[in-house]
C-alpha cells in the first residue's frame, strides 16, 4: 500500500471515529495546539491539529440534525484540551491563601476551560451548519472560529486569552500583519492557514486540485513574512530624547503584598532595590527620570500612609517621578469605614505630590470582583483579593501626563490583552505603561503568555510599551514589537532603559477591526455560495 493510501486510511479512521475515542482525539488535538502559544511557540503543530479539527467536523455529518450537535461536542472537547494546559497556571492563584481557596482549585483549573470551550463548541457548530464539501470548508472553519473567538473576548466582560491568532506572533516578522488586521484578522489567518492540509485527502476527481489550498496558505504565510521583514527593516528602534526609565521588579512573594504587617519590609525592599546600582557607572535612581513600580505594589493605601509618601519623596531626586500601582481608597467622609477600593496607578512627583491617577476599568472576574457580588458574598464566597464588595471599576480610560516623557496610556494587568479598545483615536498617547502582578501564577507559562499578548498591542497600535511586573516579565517593547530590554521571570532587580518612540498610527489603529470583519464576511460569502451552488446542482 502506498504512503498516500495509508494516509487516507488513517484520516478516514479519524473521520469515522465516534464515542469516547472521538472525544479523546479532540482533546489530544486541542492539547497539542496549546504548544503553539508562549513560551513554546511551536506553531507548526497546528498544521496537524487544525486538520484534525476539519476531519472531526467532516465526520460529524453522520450525526443527527446535519451533524451540528456532534460538531459542537467535538469542538467542546477540542477547546477543553486546548484551554486546560494553556491555563493550568490559574490554579496557582488559589494556593496563595491555600487555607481559604485551595479547595476551589479543581473548579478553576477545569471550570474556566470548560466555560471557554463552549465558545470553541459554538465555532465548530457554526462551521458545520454552513459546511461545504470542498476545500472552502477551511474558510468555513476559519470564519466560524474567528466569530467564536471574538465572542469569547467580549461576552461576560470577555477573556480572549490565548486567542488562536497569537500563534502567528513568532517569529516577529509574522506578527507585523497585526498592524493591518489586528488579533481577530490574525485569528482568521491562523485557522485558515493551519487547517489547509486537511483538504489534501479530498482526491483529484472531478477536476479538483486539492494541493492548491495548502500551497495558497503557504503563499500567504510567506507574504506575511516578507511584509513583516520589510516593516521591521523600515522601522528601527528610535528612542525619546532625554527620557530614562528604571523599572523595579521586586519578585515579592504574593502573600506579602496583601499583608499589612509586612508594610515596613515591603517599603524597605522597594526603596533599596530602586536605588541599587545596575553597573559600574550607575548612580542608582539618579540615572532615571521615570521610576516604575508594579501593580498593587503595597499592602496598604499608599496616599494614606504619610511615612510611606515621605520615604518616596526622599528616594526621588528632583526631576524624577514615580509611576506605581497601588490600591486606592475612595473619597469618603472622615470616619466612614472603607469597604471597597480602586486598583490604580499613581504618578508621584519628587516632592511626594500626586500628579495623576488612573483607576482600572476592566476588572478580573473572581479575582477583583464576583459576578452577582452581594448575593455570592451572602453565600460565603469571596474573590481572591478579599476586598469586601469587590474592587470599584474606574469610569474612563485617559492618558496620563508624565513629566519628562510623552503622555502615557495606563493599563493595569490583563487590560493589555483586549485588542482594539485601549487607545482612543482622539487622544493618542506616546507610549503604553502596563503595570502587572503575575506573582499570582508562580513560575509558570502564564507570565510568558501575558507578555506575548501585551506585545501584540504594541504591534497593532504602533506604540511602545513599558511593562513593570512584580515577579516578571518586565520589559521595554518598541512599537513594532521588539523587546528592547527585559528582566526574566522570578528575578529580583532593576531594568534601566530608554523609552522607544512611537511611530505613525497603523492601519489597525486607524480603522480597527473593519479589515478583519471584511475578511470574515467575504469568507462566509464564498462558503455560502459554494454550498448553495452544490445544493442547486
Amino acid at each position: 500500500m502506498r504512503f498516500s493510501d495509508k494516509l487516507r486510511a488513517a484520516v478516514l479512521a479519524i473521520i469515522l471515529t465516534w464515542g469516547w475515542k472521538r472525544a479523546a482525539l479532540a482533546i489530544l488535538a486541542g492539547a497539542l495546539s496549546a504548544l503553539a502559544m508562549a513560551p513554546f511557540n511551536a506553531w507548526p503543530v497546528l498544521f496537524l491539529t487544525f486538520s484534525v479539527a476539519v476531519w472531526l467536523i467532516d465526520g460529524a455529518a453522520a450525526g443527527r440534525w446535519n451533524g451540528v450537535p456532534a460538531a459542537a461536542l467535538s469542538g467542546f472537547w477540542f477547546g477543553l484540551g486546548y484551554f486546560v494546559p494553556g491555563l493550568y497556571w490559574v490554579g496557582y492563584a488559589f494556593f496563595v491563601d491555600a487555607q481559604t481557596f485551595a479547595w476551589l482549585t479543581p473548579f478553576a483549573v477545569l471550570g474556566l476551560p470548560s466555560y471557554l470551550a463552549l465558545f470553541t463548541a459554538f465555532g465548530f457548530a457554526l462551521a458545520r451548519l454552513i459546511w461545504p464539501r470542498d476545500a472552502s470548508r477551511v474558510l468555513a472553519l476559519a470564519a466560524s472560529l474567528t466569530i467564536a473567538e471574538w465572542l469569547r473576548g467580549h461576552v461576560l466582560t470577555g477573556f480572549p486569552w490565548n486567542a488562536f491568532g497569537y500563534a502567528l506572533s513568532e517569529p516577529l516578522a509574522l506578527a507585523q500583519t497585526a498592524s493591518l488586521i489586528g488579533l481577530w484578522g490574525m485569528t482568521f489567518l491562523a485557522v485558515a492557514i493551519f487547517a489547509s492540509p486537511a483538504v489534501l485527502i479530498d482526491g483529484s476527481s472531478r477536476g479538483r486540485k486539492p494541493w492548491r489550498t495548502p500551497v495558497a496558505a503557504l503563499a500567504v504565510l510567506a507574504a506575511m513574512l516578507v511584509f513583516g521583514t520589510i516593516r521591521l527593516s523600515r522601522e528601527p528602534t528610535r528612542m525619546v530624547a532625554n527620557t530614562k526609565l528604571r523599572i523595579m521588579q521586586p519578585d515579592l512573594q504574593q502573600d506579602a503584598k496583601f499583608n499589612y504587617s509586612a508594610k515596613a519590609e515591603v517599603m524597605q525592599r522597594y526603596l533599596t532595590l530602586s536605588d541599587r546600582a545596575s553597573g559600574p557607572q550607575s548612580t542608582g535612581v539618579r540615572d532615571a527620570n521615570i521610576l516604575i513600580w508594579p501593580e498593587s505594589a503595597f499592602p496598604f493605601f499608599l496616599t494614606r500612609e504619610a511615612d510611606a509618601m515621605a520615604q518616596i519623596a526622599d528616594l526621588l531626586p528632583k526631576g524624577t517621578v514615580l509611576i506605581t500601582g497601588s490600591v486606592r481608597a475612595p473619597d469618603l467622609p472622615p470616619g466612614v469605614r472603607i469597604t471597597r477600593a480602586y486598583n490604580s496607578i499613581y504618578v508621584i512627583d519628587h516632592d511626594g505630590s500626586v500628579l495623576s491617577i488612573y483607576d482600572k476599568l476592566h476588572l478580573v472576574p473572581f479575582g477583583e470582583f464576583l459576578p452577582f457580588q452581594e448575593w455570592m458574598e451572602k453565600l460565603g464566597f469571596v474573590q481572591l483579593t478579599k476586598v469586601t464588595g469587590g474592587f470599584i471599576p474606574g469610569t474612563i480610560r485617559r492618558t496620563l501626563d508624565v513629566p519628562g516623557a510623552p503622555r502615557a496610556l495606563p493599563l493595569i494587568c490583563y487590560e493589555a490583552i483586549f485588542p482594539g479598545s485601549i487607545v482612543s483615536r482622539d487622544d493618542r498617547p506616546g507610549w503604553i505603561i502596563n503595570v502587572t502582578n503575575d506573582g499570582w501564577f508562580g513560575l509558570s507559562t502564564g507570565p510568558y503568555q501575558h507578555l506575548q499578548q501585551a506585545r501584540m498591542r504594541s504591534i497593532e497600535e504602533g506604540l511602545p510599551m513599558v511593562r513593570a511586573a512584580n515577579t516578571g516579565i518586565s520589559a521595554v517593547i518598541d512599537p513594532v514589537g521588539r523587546i528592547v530590554a527585559h528582566l526574566g521571570l522570578g528575578i529580583e532587580g532593576v531594568l534601566d532603559a530608554g523609552l522607544p518612540s512611537a511611530i505613525a498610527p497603523t492601519i489597525y489603529a486607524r480603522i480597527g477591526n473593519i479589515p478583519a470583519a471584511v475578511i470574515v464576511i467575504v469568507a462566509l460569502a464564498i462558503v455560502l455560495r459554494r454550498r448553495f451552488l452544490r445544493r442547486k446542482a
